[in-house]
C-alpha cells in the first residue's frame, strides 16, 4: 500500500448537520457538548426531552448514573405521562408514536401508564398495546383491570372492522354477475358493465368516458355445513397471532352455517369455544407464557371431528414443538387420512416476516397438512378456496 492510499484510509468526511443532529439525539444526555456544531432548534429540544422522558430509563435500568451538566437535555421529570403522549402524539409519525406507547408499558413500565384509568384510556389502541396489557394484566388493580378490558374492546373493534369484510366476502358469497346489486362497494364494483353502460357518454373532445351509472355485482349467498377448529399455540411467542384468532373467531362465529370452536394450549389445552363470539373474554382468559406441546393440542382437537370432510382444522403456530414431534406427525397423518381439512398457519413477527420452525412445518406438510405464513386476510381468501 503506497502512501496516498494511506492517506486515503486516514482521511474521514467531516460529518454532516443533519447527521450530527441525528447522533445528538440518539445519544441523549450522554452526547458530548462540541458534537453539536450549531444550536438545536425549540422543535428539536422537545425531540430530546420526549426521547430523554422515556429511552433516558434505559440507562438507569442498568444502573447508569445520569451525567450533570453538558449537553444533556431537559430532566425527564419536567414531563409527566399524559404530556408525553400528548407531545409524541404531534412530533412522530403514528407508527413510531404506536410503537413508544407499546415500549413505554412493555418494556419500561412506565407507572403513571398504569396508575391512572383516564391516562390508559387515552392510549392509542393497537395490537402492540393489547399485547403489552395482557402480558402484565394480573398485576393491575381492579380499577385498571377495567381500563385494561375497555382499551382491549377498543383495539378488538378496530381489528374487526378492518377484518369482517374479507372473512364474510371470502366465506358467504362469490360475486353473481348475471344479477346487479344495490350495495355499492368497492369489491362489487364491475368495470365491463359499466363501461358497457356507459359507452354513449364518451367525450370526445377529453377522450375520457363520463360514468354516470356505476355497475355493481351482487353477492351470491352460499351455506357452508363447514366446522372450523381454530388451534392456536398461546406460548409466549404467540402473543400476537393470539389476538388475531381471537377475533377471527369471532369474526367466523356471527356467520351463519359456520360452526367455530377454538382451543388455545402451551403445554396445557384450554377449549374456549363456549367463548368464540366473544374475542375480548377470550383475550382475557388466555394465560400468555409457557412452552408448547402442539402433538397433545392437536389429538384433543382430533377428538372434536364429527364430520372429517366438512372439517377444517387451522393450526395456528410457530411449530416451535417441545414434545417428541411423533405423537404430533401421527396425528396430522391420522386427520390427513380421514380427509379433515388441515391447515398449518405460521407465526408472522411484528414486520409480518414468517418466524417458524421450518423443519417441523416440512414434516407436516409431508403429512398432509398445508402450510403457508399470511396475514389474516390471506389467510380469509386461503379457507375460502379449500372450503370450495
Amino acid at each position: 500500500m503506497n502512501e496516498n492510499s494511506c492517506d486515503k484510509l486516514l482521511t474521514y468526511p467531516m460529518p454532516s448537520e443533519k447527521h450530527l443532529r441525528r447522533w445528538r439525539l440518539i445519544l441523549g444526555r450522554y452526547a458530548s457538548q462540541p458534537l453539536v456544531r450549531a444550536p438545536f432548534s425549540g422543535d428539536d429540544w422537545k425531540l430530546d426531552q420526549t426521547l430523554e422522558y422515556l429511552y433516558g430509563r434505559e440507562y438507569e435500568g442498568r444502573g447508569l448514573a445520569r451525567p450533570s451538566g453538558g449537553g444533556g437535555s431537559l430532566d425527564p421529570s419536567q414531563l409527566r405521562a399524559v404530556e408525553w403522549l400528548t407531545r409524541s402524539r404531534k412530533l412522530f409519525p403514528r407508527e413510531v408514536f404506536e410503537r413508544m406507547q407499546t415500549q413505554a408499558i412493555e418494556r419500561y413500565q412506565l407507572k403513571e401508564l398504569l396508575s391512572d384509568p383516564a391516562v390508559l384510556r387515552s392510549l392509542d389502541p393497537t395490537p402492540g398495546l393489547a399485547k403489552a396489557l395482557l402480558g402484565m394484566r394480573g398485576r393491575l388493580s381492579g380499577q385498571m383491570r377495567d381500563a385494561v378490558r375497555e382499551t382491549i374492546q377498543k383495539t378488538v373493534d378496530e381489528i374487526t372492522r378492518k377484518l369482517r369484510n374479507d372473512f364474510t366476502n371470502a366465506l358467504m358469497g362469490r360475486r353473481n354477475r348475471m344479477r346487479r346489486s344495490l350495495i355499492k362497494s368497492a369489491q362489487n364494483f364491475d368495470a365491463r358493465a359499466t363501461i358497457r353502460a356507459n359507452l354513449r357518454h364518451y367525450d370526445m373532445g377529453s377522450r375520457r368516458l363520463v360514468i354516470e351509472r356505476p355497475q355493481f355485482n351482487a353477492r351470491v349467498k352460499r351455506h357452508l355445513p363447514w366446522d372450523i377448529i381454530l388451534c392456536v399455540d398461546q406460548s409466549g411467542s404467540m402473543s400476537d397471532s393470539v389476538i388475531y384468532s381471537a377475533v377471527i373467531a369471532g369474526i367466523m362465529s356471527s356467520l351463519p352455517a359456520v360452526r367455530v370452536k377454538l382451543v388455545v394450549f402451551d403445554t396445557s389445552i384450554v377449549d374456549l369455544s363456549h367463548l368464540a363470539h366473544d374475542p375480548v373474554e377470550v383475550l382475557l382468559t388466555v394465560q400468555l407464557g409457557g412452552g408448547t406441546d402442539i402433538g397433545s393440542a392437536v389429538r384433543y382437537c382430533e377428538k372434536l371431528v364429527g364430520n372429517p370432510q366438512r372439517t377444517v382444522l387451522a393450526l395456528i403456530s410457530d411449530f416451535e414443538e417441545g414434545a417428541a414431534p411423533a405423537a404430533l406427525l401421527a396425528a396430522v397423518k391420522r386427520l390427513a387420512e380421514a380427509r379433515v381439512t388441515l391447515l398449518g398457519l405460521a407465526a408472522l413477527d411484528e414486520a409480518t416476516q414468517p418466524v417458524y420452525d421450518r423443519r417441523i412445518a416440512q414434516c407436516l406438510a409431508d403429512r398432509g397438512m398445508h402450510v403457508a405464513a399470511l396475514t389474516p386476510t390471506h389467510f380469509a381468501q386461503w379457507l375460502a378456496e379449500v372450503m370450495n
